[in-house]
């Protein structure tokens, strides 16, 4: 009797295989082009990802430390460097006086000498040139 219902399960996954294979057959004759382009697209998907995660530079640690020896060289200030972080934040002149306690004159004093040691002429140039001599984050 077990050889029976062995014979009948094999015979019946045999057919289960043979209907799936035909099945498999006639998608691939109706979407060829369409599983074509979507493995296709797969590939380049995935190539794009892998390429991105190799030719994308990884963050630096999430620990800033100053450049002190850019500061002591460009002869910046304390009150300077607090100007200065204050002008990456996006803060007008007033909100700079606000903040520090000092007049909105002493605020424009502080930022030409900032521009001056850094030899720039913009606030988004003085941000830049400062992160990128490592001066504020």
């Amino acid at each position: 009797m077990t050889k029976t219902v062995i014979l009948y399960a094999l015979a019946l996954a045999l057919a289960a295989t043979a209907l799936e294979w035909l099945q498999y057959s006639y998608a691939i004759r109706v979407f060829s082009t369409d599983i074509y382009i979507a493995l296709l697209a797969l590939g380049f998907i995935s190539l794009g990802l892998w390429a991105g995660t190799k030719l994308t530079p990884r963050p630096a640690g999430s620990t800033f430390q100053r450049n002190e020896a850019a500061i002591r060289s460009l002869g910046l200030t304390a009150r300077e460097c607090e100007i200065l972080a204050l002008l990456a934040s996006g803060q007008s002149n007033k909100e700079m006086a606000r903040a520090l306690g000092i007049s909105p004159n002493t605020v424009k004093t502080h930022v030409a000498r900032v521009y001056e040691k850094l030899e720039v002429q913009r606030r988004i140039q003085a941000i830049e040139k400062a992160r990128w001599l490592a001066l504020i984050e």
